[in-house]
This record gives structure tokens, C-alpha cells and sequence, in this order.
């Protein structure tokens, strides 16, 4: 779409690149779907009948924490971006592009979290603990291997990653430093997110609800505008690894307190 689109409406092509794109996933996903056949149990058709009340419950118990979580993450962005364009255009400029960066690894441990949800949630049904607790430690050490990849990387070529952005000097350095800063708390978001997921696998979505409206409206919310209020825009981008680190001590206790039994279960 750069290259189609007149000069001027590079953002207009990407907003449809990002229609026509999802577009073409979803022709892709019905005709997988159309090939499959009568025989297999996905269907459009309400004949195979319509949920029960109780998988309808456990739907919007696990949804809407999710969707609440994602709320209060986007409006923490939108919080953060109010805060800083008091200071000056650099600082606003700066610390948009360290929140695009940071949503690398961000978006990877998400996709693990995501992608261990499923896992976990049906070995834990079955009554499969071993390959439960295997999923578990497999995801999160994948995780932290990758925050800890993320943290080596921008902490040694912070200015490379900003200049992916903008060329300018001054908003290069100013973003480095806040990049440098920022993704110090990689791990603690991805522990905060990995707690919040477990808890949905096992079905305690009110657990998950508790956790995630607690990070972002006791704990980061909050804590951008006291450390804006004591240390100005070096405050708001030390604001995420203080409130993560109070986080995750919490999510810790909540999960050594509230986990349901890991143990395997007697073979009958």
C-alpha cells in the first residue's frame, strides 16, 4: 500500500492493507470450513444446536476479564501519552516510539499465553496434571527467555531499534533512554499476563477479573501520575517496572493461595 497509495495517504493504505487483509483470512477460514464438510462438528448452522446456559457462563467468565484486561492496557497507553505531551513534542515522540517497540516481545509472550491457555485448560479437565505442569514450565521459561533476549538486544542497540522509527537525533537519544528503562519490566509483564491466562485455563475467570482490573487501576494507573507528580517524564517511564513489580509479588501470592491442585491424579 506504500507504493500504490499517492504521497500523503500512506496511513489510509495501511488501514486498508489491514482490512483487505483480514478480509482475505476470514474467505480463508470459510472455505476451510465449507471443505470440511457435513461430517465435521464446526458448522455456521444452529441444527447442532445452540450452547448449554453453563458453557455460555464459563464463555463470559473467562471474555470478559480478557476484554476488560484489554481495555484498561490501551487506556494506560492513552494515560501515558496525555502525561507526556505536557513535557514537550520530543518526549511524546520518544516514548511513542518505545511503546511500539516494546510490543515485540510484549505481543510474543502474549502469543504464548494465548497459545498455552488451550493447552492447559484441557489437560487440567482431563485430569492429565504431568502434561499440564509440563505446558506450564515450558511457557513460562519460553516466555522469560524472551524477555531476557529483549532486554539484552535493546539495552545494547536501543538507538538502532529507535532509528527504526525516526531519524532525528535528539528524539533518538531521548527514546533510547526511555527504551533502556522500559524494557526492564519485559518479565513482570509477561509473569502479570501468564498469571492472569492460568487462572482463565482453570476456569476462575473471577480470579483473572481480579487481577487484571487490580494491575492496571490500583497498581499502573496510579502510579504514572504519582511518579509523574515526584520525578516528572523519567517517572512515567519508570512507572511500569514499579507498578509490575508490585504486581507480580501480588499475582504470586494470589496464585500460591488460590491455584487449584497440580498434583497428578490416580490412574483408575
Amino acid at each position: 500500500m506504500f507504493v500504490l497509495m499517492p504521497e500523503g495517504c500512506e496511513v489510509l493504505g495501511a488501514g486498508i492493507a489491514t482490512c483487505l487483509s483480514n478480509c482475505v483470512a476470514l474467505l480463508f477460514f470459510i472455505t476451510v470450513i465449507i471443505r470440511m464438510g457435513r461430517g465435521s462438528v464446526i458448522s455456521f448452522s444452529l441444527a447442532h444446536g445452540l450452547p448449554r446456559r453453563s458453557s455460555v457462563l464459563s464463555v463470559f467468565g473467562v471474555g470478559i476479564p480478557s476484554a476488560i484486561a484489554t481495555f484498561l492496557f490501551d487506556m494506560d497507553y492513552v494515560i501515558i501519552d496525555r502525561l507526556m505531551v505536557s513535557y514537550n513534542d520530543l518526549a511524546l515522540a520518544a516514548v511513542g516510539i518505545v511503546l511500539k517497540v516494546e510490543r515485540f516481545p510484549l505481543n510474543v509472550g502474549l502469543g504464548i499465553c494465548q497459545g498455552m491457555m488451550p493447552l492447559v485448560a484441557y489437560n487440567y479437565s482431563s485430569g492429565d496434571r504431568k502434561r499440564m505442569n509440563d505446558t506450564v514450565s515450558l511457557s513460562r521459561n519460553l516466555g522469560l527467555a524472551v524477555a531476557a533476549v529483549s532486554i539484552l538486544l535493546y539495552e545494547l542497540f536501543a538507538p538502532e531499534f529507535s532509528r527504526l522509527f525516526i531519524s532525528e537525533a535528539k528524539t533518538v537519544a531521548l527514546a533510547s533512554q526511555f527504551l533502556r528503562i522500559r524494557v526492564l519490566a519485559t518479565p513482570l509483564m509477561f509473569l502479570s499476563f501468564f498469571t492472569v491466562y492460568l487462572f482463565q485455563a482453570f476456569g476462575k475467570g473471577h480470579i483473572s477479573l481480579f487481577l487484571g482490573v487490580t494491575r492496571w487501576l490500583v497498581f499502573n494507573i496510579p502510579m504514572l501520575f504519582l511518579l509523574n507528580s515526584i520525578f516528572g517524564m523519567f517517572g512515567l517511564v519508570w512507572s511500569q517496572v514499579t507498578a509490575d513489580s508490585l504486581t507480580v509479588i501480588m499475582s504470586f501470592y494470589v496464585y500460591k493461595r488460590y491455584r487449584p491442585s497440580l498434583e497428578p491424579l490416580p490412574r483408575e
